[in-house]
């Protein structure tokens, strides 16, 4: 019942933006002819009522809940709209500050005794700010919905680390690291293949997996576990659990339904030939030297994401360990407890941002709305000897989309240091 609810107070804010949105469109078609007009006018309410009644409709049919096409798409353009008319308010908002304002003067000014417009007049909204603002709520729209192009556009990038404790025999080490599969948002299994097809190409000699392999439920990789069974390398291929991976954000009959689902993706693991790391870590010699790799569960700093991750446990044993690599999902983890607790730790990679899905990326300039909430969302981060790794993510949820954060393969190269 709660949740009905707030659906109708979210579908009551969003009629009232589309009031609010729908003077500004009255102000820019006030020279078109009132045929044109009528049809602009129509069109609005058209979208604007199908949209309210989609968002309504989906607490009460069961099959829109079930529809993947509905709770991707449909949800994204739902939000996309939201978006766009609230960006384009807050324009008219100034606007209308404008315009108060400048009614305060009229009508108190002792100046011209409230004659300041005449008697009467009303103060125009201006057509420049309703055009400005429509223009930017529609280039956002325009904008997610272009990303929908993007969701299986992999993008491989290389990097070179070298580091002053990576033994001499481990020199060259070639790493891919992918993050956040997120099977259950996927609707393209070849397309999803080709992704395989890119990591299996870089001919790595390790492949980490720093979790959320599902949205929610394991049965979300029956179409895709012979997809990612594919992926082999000389040394293993290695992976940890993410925060959904839990299924925490699911409503479950009981809790022994819910550790069923968490054993029956542990399993998903074992079968693709994934080696999942629970609190634990695992050594790798080469010429008598070793290098250790730990993994841990989901631990998070941000929100109220869960800390199921035990440090303690997983490092223990690899205290001589002279270089060790942390799977680790949750980059807030880095801040919080690696930098301070386990400065030997050496490289931590992660993921769990997917950089928000949106963003700008280029040599010169980086953002992504997710910043405000993760000081680490996307690359690379460096202090003293310690370095973070953050993937954008293979997979989407959601937004069925990416803007400018485009999906990630990262292929990581280990070098020792002079």
């Amino acid at each position: 019942m709660r949740s009905t609810g707030a659906f109708w107070m979210i579908a009551l804010i969003l009629f009232l933006l589309d009031c609010y949105v729908f003077q500004a469109v009255k102000t820019v078609t006030q020279p078109l002819s009132e045929r044109a007009k009528f049809y602009i006018h129509a069109a609005f309410w058209v979208v604007s009522v199908l949209t309210l009644l989609a968002l309504l409709a989906f607490p009460f049919v069961p099959v829109l809940q079930a529809s993947k096409i509905f709770r991707n798409y449909v949800f994204a353009i739902l939000a996309g709209l939201f978006l766009a008319k609230l960006i384009a308010s807050v324009l008219f908002l100034t606007d209308d500050i404008r315009r108060l304002a400048l009614w305060a003067i009229t009508k108190f000014s002792r100046n011209t005794g409230g004659q300041f417009l005449g008697d009467g007049q009303a103060i125009s909204r201006s057509t420049f700010m309703s055009w400005l603002g429509l223009a930017f709520g529609g280039t956002l729209f325009g904008t997610l919905l272009y990303g929908f192009g993007n969701k299986y556009n992999y993008q491989l990038k290389k990097i070179t680390l070298t580091f002053n404790s990576l033994p001499k025999a481990f020199d060259g080490l070639k790493l891919v690291h992918i993050s956040d599969i997120h099977s259950g948002s996927f609707q393209n299994p070849n397309a999803v293949n080709k992704g395989v097809d890119l990591i299996l190409a870089q001919n790595p000699d390790l492949i980490l997996f720093t979790g959320d392999l599902v949205n929610d439920r394991a049965t979300e990789m029956n179409e895709y576990k012979a997809i990612f069974r594919r992926l082999k390398a000389p040394m293993g291929v290695y992976s940890i659990l993410g925060n959904h991976d839990y299924g925490d954000y699911v409503s479950w009959p009981t809790e022994a339904e819910k550790m069923a689902n968490l054993d029956q993706l542990k399993k998903v693991h074992a079968e693709m030939g994934w080696y999942l790391l629970m609190n634990e870590h695992i050594l790798f010699g080469k010429e008598e030297e070793q290098l250790a790799l730990i993994g841990i569960e989901n631990w998070g700093a941000k929100g109220r994401f869960p800390k199921y991750g035990k440090m303690d446990q997983a490092y223990a044993g690899t205290e001589k360990i002279p270089f060790k690599v942390l799977l680790s999902h949750d980059p807030s983890h880095w801040d919080a407890q690696v930098k301070t607790l386990y400065p030997t730790i050496d490289l931590m990679l992660s993921g769990h941002t997917h950089g928000m899905q949106f963003g700008i990326e280029n040599p010169y300039f980086k953002w992504s709305p997710v910043q405000w909430m993760y000081k680490q969302w996307a690359g690379l981060y460096e202090d003293g000897s310690q370095k973070l790794y953050v993937n954008r993510g293979f997979g989407f949820i959601g937004y069925p989309g990416r803007v400018g954060v485009l999906p990630e393969i990262t292929l990581i190269t280990l070098n020792v240091k002079g």
